[in-house]
């Protein structure tokens, strides 16, 4: 296959703009705090568009318009389910947690602001939910991995391992070298990009007549929100995904570390907006892909958004916009890969290890984490069959049902006590684990939902039964004070 020499050329223009992003990152890194959380100086515009984008993911432009592709706009109840529950994370959690986890002696990690805040000195919550992290993370790194080898299969025609092996080493650079800085700012610019592209597409396909026309014949089914296969296990399952945002540690990594609390507000202004039309331009991008490829369809639906690039820009415009998928998966795996390498530098290596190892040591550990857990989420990703919404699907769902019910009820409940959190971890996450492999009937309901019904109750029968320590109650009662 040969490539386009203008494509090539914007594409590298592209990655060479994130690596001095990275670079630039690393001068202003000198100490863990810096690496982990860029210091808690995050300003609202980067931490809007950097929960964005971290948050969306190659989902955004791979995933759900190959879902729309594949079963039309039925698949909005997706979209609307992660609205409801962005907007409710930004409204109840942001500037809670921000605070307390400042106020518990400025836990970097969710491991060090559960431990801190349930008052653990034995350690046992943070071990448990540092586990869980590099369980799911590792699942959700790989679902990202598998849509940059895609990208770079179909764009450059390269072999589908080959591309895996290139598309990691790029994402992989400017995260190990930069840490939270390089990781929010390039966020920011990949987050702007995927914004443009999302609009500009869709747009050019539909301002075609022949496409026009071909909107006009293509099935009524594919254009109604509820169809004749939606059933309501179904629709609760994709509305389910809403929960999924109180337990993601890439997400709530970006509440922790704005500089002023206060500036969360314009945050959630930015950042729902830039969700909500983004959101609706990938639904734009698969319906758009239905019209154009409806006679000669695709052999993988979430290939469409490069398709249509290819078949509606010139090469020097399609490489920026193909550019925007990569920015969709740098933006997550950079933030995923950053959390685990925080929760093996600092509640494993620090805590267990060597409490007293040095900035520069711990600095070490935490890039040479970057790309140990890159290696296995790569090697995971091999198989070219994987897909990368129900990859993700997975890990969401753990995440979600494990450490939701925790954050929440930690921010909200004096009485939550440290086994009660416990057991909410470990509830949620076996949970998805056990439902994943149930597939008939009632098992069909997104594995999301109840686990972090049973997550909750269980935290709430634990909790009763082995109340909060009057320590535990007394530092919830402080934290309220400071709100």
């Amino acid at each position: 296959m040969s490539i386009d020499t203008p494509l090539l050329i914007t594409f590298s223009g592209y990655l060479i703009l994130m690596l001095l992003i990275g670079f630039w990152a690393y001068k202003a890194t000198n100490s863990v705090d810096d690496y982990i959380l860029g210091g808690r100086k995050m300003g609202p515009g980067v931490t809007a568009l950097s929960v964005g984008a971290s948050d969306m993911s190659g989902w955004l432009l791979l995933g759900l318009p190959g879902a729309v592709y594949v079963g039309g706009l039925s698949e909005v109840w997706i979209g609307i389910g992660l609205l409801i529950g962005a907007w409710l994370n930004w409204i109840f959690v942001a500037k809670r947690l921000r605070i307390y986890t400042q106020f518990t002696d400025n836990a970097l990690t969710l491991p060090d602001f559960f431990e801190k805040r349930f008052n653990d000195h034995k350690g046992i919550l943070k071990i448990i939910s540092a586990v869980t992290i590099l369980i799911f993370f590792t699942f959700y790194t790989s679902s990202g991995m598998v849509g940059g080898a895609i990208l770079f299969e179909k764009v450059f025609g390269l072999d589908y391992a080959y591309a895996l092996l290139v598309g990691s080493i790029i994402i992989v650079s400017y995260t190990f070298i930069g840490g939270y800085f390089a990781v929010s700012w390039t966020d920011f610019f990949q987050g702007c990009l995927m914004l443009a592209a999302l609009l500009i597409v869709p747009v050019a396909i539909f301002s075609s007549p022949e496409n026009l026309q071909n909107l006009s014949q293509l099935d009524p089914s594919m254009l109604s929100i509820i169809n004749d296969e939606t059933t309501l296990i179904g629709l609760f399952s994709l509305l389910a995904w809403g929960l999924g945002y109180f337990g993601q540690p890439h997400i709530l990594a970006r509440f922790m570390a704005i500089g002023d609390p206060n500036d969360l507000k314009v945050s959630r202004r930015i950042g729902m907006s830039w969700m909500l039309v983004s959101v609706f331009g990938a639904l734009a991008v698969g319906l758009a892909g239905a019209v154009h490829f409806s006679a000669t369809p695709l052999d993988n639906a979430e290939t469409v958004f490069i398709h249509l690039t290819q078949a509606a820009f010139s090469p020097w415009i399609g490489g920026l916009l193909i550019a925007a998928i990569l920015s969709a998966i740098m933006s997550t795996i950079d933030s995923q890969l950053l959390v685990c390498s925080s929760v093996i530098t600092e509640d494993f290596y620090r805590r267990w290890i060597r409490p007293k190892a040095s900035t520069q040591e711990l600095l070490l550990i935490g890039r040479a984490s970057v790309i140990t857990i890159a290696i296995i989420a790569g090697v995971i990703a091999l198989d070219p069959k994987s897909d990368v919404l129900t990859l993700v699907s997975y890990a969401w769902a753990g995440f979600g049902a494990a450490f939701g019910p925790v954050v929440l009820l930690a921010l909200f409940w004096r009485n939550y006590s440290r086994n009660g959190a416990v057991a909410t971890i470990l509830v949620g996450a076996i949970t998805v684990i056990v439902w994943k492999e149930l597939s008939s009937g009632i098992f069909d309901l997104y594995e999301l939902l109840p686990a972090f019904m049973f997550a909750t109750i269980a935290g709430i029968i634990v909790s009763v039964i082995s109340p909060a320590s009057n320590a535990e109650s007394s530092s919830f009662e402080m934290f309220k004070s400071k709100l």
